[in-house]
């Protein structure tokens, strides 16, 4: 008996009703990570990131900073947003030293100059890490 192609339509849309949500309770019951799991990781791994991102905007946003970055005529704002551009370990390093850089300039550790080549030296390492990942 052969049907029509209007019955085949419904056999088949009857069918994957029936088993895509078998076969998707399946898939979670079963998956070795819970679902629920992965996205919390993952909302978890995107707030780090954007921590980060403010963090190191923070940084170069602050008025020494740019002081240093206009004297070797470097922009600030283009440093910015480059870093937005940095993959996910790129940005855990540049905000590491970003961090460590804040810390040493809030205690009085640097003077001008050394700021100055701190700064220069994050910038430059922004700068080439986007034109190498391109």
């Amino acid at each position: 008996m052969f049907l029509s192609q209007g019955g085949m339509r419904n056999a088949v849309v009857w069918v994957l009703s029936a088993v895509v949500p078998a076969m998707t309770t399946y898939a979670a019951e079963n998956h070795a990570v819970p679902l629920s799991e992965l996205h919390r990781q993952m909302i978890s791994a995107s707030e780090a990131r954007q921590a980060r991102l403010a963090g190191v905007r923070e940084f170069f946003s602050r008025e020494r900073v740019q002081k240093a970055l206009r004297t070797v005529k470097m922009d600030s704002e283009q440093v910015k947003q480059a870093v937005a551009l940095l993959n996910d370990d790129e940005l855990a390093r540049l905000a590491a030293r970003a961090d460590k850089a804040q810390a040493d300039l809030a205690a009085g550790a640097l003077n001008n100059q050394q700021l100055t080549y701190i700064v220069i030296a994050l910038a430059t390492a922004v700068i080439i890490l986007v034109i190498v990942a391109r």
